[in-house]
Formats: C-alpha cells, structure tokens, sequence
C-alpha cells in the first residue's frame, strides 16, 4: 500500500525484539526470540503469540541467540518493511546454519500474502503463519521440529482471540493496548489488510473490560483500544447490544486514575455519541486519530473512502464543536493513481483547513492483490510523489510547531512513562493530547500523574517542570 512512510511524533515501533516483562522469574528450556513489525495491531498480536507459546513451555528472551524458535510477525502495508523482513530472515538463516534444530517462522499479514515464496521459492523459513492461526503454533512447531514445512494462514469469521490474556512483553508498565476487533470491511482501494485479516469482527464486551481491569490492577495507567476501524465495533449477546461508544464508556468507568485512548477511526464512522462520551469522561483522552489520505474528492473517490472533501471538513467542525480541546492527527497518501498538482494543492489546503497536531505522511506504493493494484495504473512518478510528500511533511511541521508553540505557559496533567532517552535527570510522559513531555525527574516516579508546565518545545517535544503530583 503505502511506502517512505515519514512520522512526526512518531507512536508505532518497527521491527522491535520482544523481551519479557519485568516480574517474569521463571524459567524455561525452550525460549522464544520475537521481532515485530507495522502497526500497534501487531505488536498486540506478538503478545497473545507469547501466551499461546507460554502455555506450551516457551519462554520469552532478548537474544536471538538464546533462542530455540524465531519469529517474525510482519506487516503487508509498506514495501519497505517487506524488503526489511526478507534482509533479517536472510541473516537468521546464517544461525539456523550453526544450530539446525533452530526454526524460523513467519506471522502476520506478509505471511499471508507470500506463503509459498518464502517457503517453497526462497526456502527462507520453517513455518508460516497467518492472523487467525496462532492457536495452532503448538501443532504448527511440533510438525516442525520433525523437518516438515508447515503454513496454516486460513482466516476466520470468528477468531478475536478473546480469552487469551496477552503476555506483556516489551512494556514500560504504564502503558498496554488492548485489542477490542479484527479484520476490515472497509475496502480502501490502496489497502491490503482486508485480505491478510479477513473480515470485520467485534471481541466480547466482558473479556475487554476484564481485560483492561486487570491491567489496571497491575499497575497500569493507559490502555488503547485497538482495532483496523474502532467505530464499527458492535456486539451483540442475548440481552445487549454494544457499540463502540458504550465499550468506550465502560472502559472509563474501570476507574478515574486509568487513562482510555483509542485507534483508529474511519471518518464515516465515528459519532456524535462517541464525542459525547468522550466529552463526558476526563480520563479518555481527548486525542482523535482521523485519517484523511488525501484533500481531493476524487482521489478519494478512487481510494473508495466513502466521504468527499467537504463531508470530512464537516467532521472536523462537529469534533471541534463537541471537543474544542481536542487534538486531531491523520494519514496523508501523496502520489496515490492518476493525482494531479490540483489533487495535491487540495490536500495541502486541507491540512491548512485542519492544522493537525500529528500526522503520519506516505507517498504510495502498489501493493498487490488490493482494489487499486488491480484497477488502476500506478502513473505517477516516483520523483513527483517524493516531491509531493516533502511538501506535505514541511507544511505539516509548521503547524506541529504552532501546535506545540500554544502549550507554552500552560500547564497539563502527564502521565509519567519512564526516563528520558536523552538524560537519566528527566522524565517523560504525554499529555491527554498524545503530546510527548520531558521535565526534572525530581522526586517523581514512573506510573504517576503530575502536573507539568510547559517552558519550551521544539516541532516534536515539549519541555517543562513539574508543578506537583496531579
């Protein structure tokens, strides 16, 4: 789909080792090494594979060399992270030629899509598995162990994956996401996750708030709810029937001190009843990812996003309405098929229209086997949608300076996530408004709520001190 991807504030992880939690003391004689890639959905799936393999006796480690299994669980969505995966399953081959016994296996959505190349043509893993597969990775790495190929990447109508409790694997202890759907029913002509997740389908109510209860009686003080399009949540028991805006509502009711963000909204999706609730609530977090993908009507028309330019422009008008504190980011495609220089003006007028706090720029690349790889030509040079994309990403680095200039002088509620990577004196946390904050360490700890007051920031950070425990 997408590919030179290019954050601002950047919240995703790429090709992060999974490692064990800090209360983990057991020990085990088979261990598991884990890399994942794309977005916070897979990294969330890397922690229900690390239950399922637990359950079977294997243990989570940091080193690669450690390890008895291998797994990567990869992304379809940007080229570049495909070409990432094969370069690191070519290094892991190196080890499999000093330890034989040692498997290597593919998960996720790349492991959908090139089943028979990475096993049959490239020869590059033991095993490959799908979204919807994981439970049978016991079954899966026992046929393994006996020299078979072994690939299971069916999807399911059912599979969310619900009872299983998630091994916390890399995590700061402040922090979880939590998986409330799977799969797509949204069919973006540029989008492959439709095909590598299957269709839309909605996790229990009970198990996503035991869940996120018991991640907060363990210390945690923000959960994401995740999903490919979170307003479409719906489910349904004898008596009940669920939206997202309910599970949204009794998520905040876990308790006032546990912090609720979600990701991602579809435009055409999100309601006024979601707003209210979150207007209602003072731990969710008034922080909105909205993606546009592009300004013009007819782009969007050809990326089949059902909403024209002034539709979402209205969107924008009832969140502010309702929210007026709220902070808004997006995605932004340039280059996508047959775009004009007018296209790209109106995406541009757009994000002036908008002023986005965060944003995550791509120029497009065709992915295979989505809508647009087989109905249209991909047209535009690749030096013109470089060229589109710098754009994009100057004018939306002014407005996160603008954004970030606004929080001088004022004072906000962080939650404290750890220390700051760039000295051990200073914290860091984020505002409700996903904005990131370093400040004196003091006396502070990580896991607390305190109140900050911004002196400083650059385009991406801003600095302050701390006025006291909120």
């Amino acid at each position: 789909m997408l590919d030179q991807v290019t954050k601002v504030h950047d919240e995703t992880r790429q090709g992060e080792a999974y490692g064990p939690e800090a209360t983990e003391t057991q020990t085990y004689t088979k261990k598991f090494y884990i890399e994942s890639y794309g977005c916070q959905m897979n990294f969330n799936d890397s922690e229900i594979v690390a239950s399922i393999l637990k359950e079977d006796g294997f243990g989570p480690t940091r080193n690669v060399e450690d390890a008895s299994l291998i797994l990567l669980n990869t992304c379809s969505i940007r080229e570049k992270a495909e070409v990432t995966v094969r370069k690191r399953l070519t290094e892991f081959r190196k080890l499999k030629q000093r330890n034989p016994e040692l498997l290597v296996g593919v998960l996720g959505c790349m492991a959908e899509r090139l089943k028979s190349k990475l096993i049959e043509e490239e020869k590059l893993v033991d095993m490959v598995v799908g979204p919807d597969a994981y439970r049978t990775l016991p079954a899966l790495i026992e046929e393994a162990e006996t020299g078979q190929k072994t690939v299971n990447v069916l999807l399911s109508r059912e599979e969310t994956y619900g009872d299983i409790n998630p091994v916390r694997l890399d995590t700061n202890g402040v922090t979880a996401f939590v998986s409330i759907m799977r799969g797509c029913n949204n069919m973006c002509s540029f989008c492959v996750v439709p095909f590598t997740r299957g269709r839309e389908r909605s996790r229990d109510m009970d198990s996503i708030i035991k869940e996120a209860t018991d991640m907060f009686n363990r210390g945690y003080r923000e959960v994401t709810l995740l999903g490919q399009n979170v307003d479409s949540y719906y489910w349904v028991s004898e008596d009940i029937t669920v939206t997202f805006a309910n599970l949204l509502e009794k998520v905040a009711q876990i308790s006032p001190l546990l912090r609720v963000r979600f990701s991602t909204s579809h435009p055409k999706d999100i309601t006024d009843e979601v707003l209210f609730v979150i207007a209602k609530y003072e731990n969710i977090c008034n922080y909105i990812h909205l993606p546009v993908q592009s300004g013009s009507t007819r782009i969007l028309q050809l990326m089949n996003r059902t909403y024209t330019r002034e539709w979402y422009m209205k969107k924008i008008e009832r969140i502010r309405e309702i929210l007026p504190d709220c902070a808004l980011s997006t995605d932004v495609i340039t280059g996508f098929c047959t775009e004009t220089e007018e296209d790209h003006q109106e995406t541009l007028s757009m994000m002036d229209y908008v002023k986005y706090d965060l944003a995550y720029m791509f120029f497009y690349s065709e992915r295979p086997g989505t809508l647009a790889a087989r109905r249209y030509q991909d047209d535009i040079p690749e030096d013109v949608k470089r060229r589109r994309l710098a754009e994009v990403v100057e004018l939306h680095r002014g407005h996160s300076l603008l954004s970030m200039q606004k929080d001088v002088g004022k004072t906000f509620k962080v939650l404290i996530e750890g220390t700051s990577k760039r000295s051990e004196d200073h914290l860091f946390g984020r505002t409700d408004h996903n904005k990131v904050v370093i400040f004196p360490k003091e006396d502070h700890k990580k896991g607390e709520y305190v109140w900050v007051k911004v002196e400083d920031c650059t385009a991406g950070t801003l600095l302050g001190t701390s006025t006291g425990k909120a």
